[in-house]
């Protein structure tokens, strides 16, 4: 089943032409039917890429989903046109009072700063907070997902001497979990941060259950036991090339930065990029809407009510 966009967003374009069920607003409206409503807060500076990458795998679901992209008004974004933003995007003061089965909180490029030092953490506190009344369930990603652990548990993050920078190899740790059917006992996520998260703190967390874990890049994958808030520290969204831009723009800029691990073939900038986490990015996504989504929230999108 497709994922609902608007008629003009450039996601439209390439998400067509790589084959995925994609609906325009006009198609849609002959349709007798409630889709699911997920809302994306975009707080990637590339919002187009950004937006491409995730409506990729919310469309390779068997549900019909309608979408609500979402910027912060405490920051206006430096990387993406005013008539974008317009055209396709609303902030906070015009959703609060409407209900979403689903909300999906980006990454951002400000893990080097304290959560408080973030031109717009005030207004991302009352979105999360918002999030846990009106909406179902909430996936928060890489650095949002070390936001909304602070935000709901007082999880600090912690700085990292070197960027974790690469793809990397986790091992599933509750195969009878729901978020974690169809995967494989290990899988593969791309991660690019500067901070990370104290393992023990999340384990001594009685409302968290970590779900996967690596020996070298740490907790991929949270869940409060109600399903209600998850937690993805990586990128499982990311396209083959996004690592190769990020290293190419550094080095261009002659600034110190590794090769990505576990990313091109035999380590070599030169060769082709080995892509081993697609199937695991969309098994994420499609457990998440399915069993945390689809099946738990009431068909009265009203009646999710916030049992928080």
């Amino acid at each position: 089943m497709p994922v609902k966009i608007p008629n003009a967003l450039p996601a439209t374009k390439v998400l067509t032409e790589e084959n995925i069920f994609v609906m325009t607003e006009q198609r849609s409206a002959q349709q007798d039917i409630r889709p699911l409503q997920i809302a994306i807060l975009n707080l990637m500076p590339t919002k187009v890429q950004t937006e491409i990458q995730l409506l990729r795998l919310i469309g390779n679901t068997p549900l019909q989903i309608e979408i609500t992209l979402l910027h912060t008004s405490s920051y206006k974004p430096q990387h993406v046109d005013d008539e974008h933003l317009v055209s396709f995007y609303r902030t906070f003061e015009d959703v609060q009072d409407e209900y979403y089965d689903g909300v999906i909180i980006t990454g951002a490029p400000v893990e080097t700063l304290d959560f408080k030092d973030v031109r717009y953490w005030k207004e991302l506190e009352a979105i999360m907070a918002w999030a846990d009344r009106r909406a179902f369930s909430t996936l928060y990603i890489c650095w949002a997902a070390q936001a909304g652990l602070y935000y709901h548990y007082g999880i600090d993050k912690i700085p990292l001497d070197k960027k974790l920078f690469g793809v990397f190899e986790f091992e599933v740790r509750d195969k009878r979990h729901k978020l974690m059917r169809g995967f494989d006992d290990c899988f593969w996520i791309p991660n690019s941060r500067h901070s990370t998260i104290n393992n023990e703190d999340v384990f001594n967390c009685e409302d968290l259950e970590v779900l996967a874990l690596s020996k070298e890049a740490g907790i991929g994958i949270i869940a409060s036991h109600d399903g209600r808030r998850v937690f993805a520290t990586g990128h499982s969204e990311y396209d083959a090339n996004t690592l190769a831009q990020e290293y190419f723009r550094d080095k261009n800029k002659g600034m110190d930065i590794d090769l990505p691990k576990n990313y091109f073939k035999d380590d070599n900038p030169n060769n082709e990029i080995i892509v081993r986490w697609r199937s695991a990015a969309n098994l994420l996504f499609a457990n998440w809407l399915n069993y945390f989504v689809y099946q738990e929230t009431p068909y009265d999108i009203k009646n999710i009510g916030g049992g928080r």
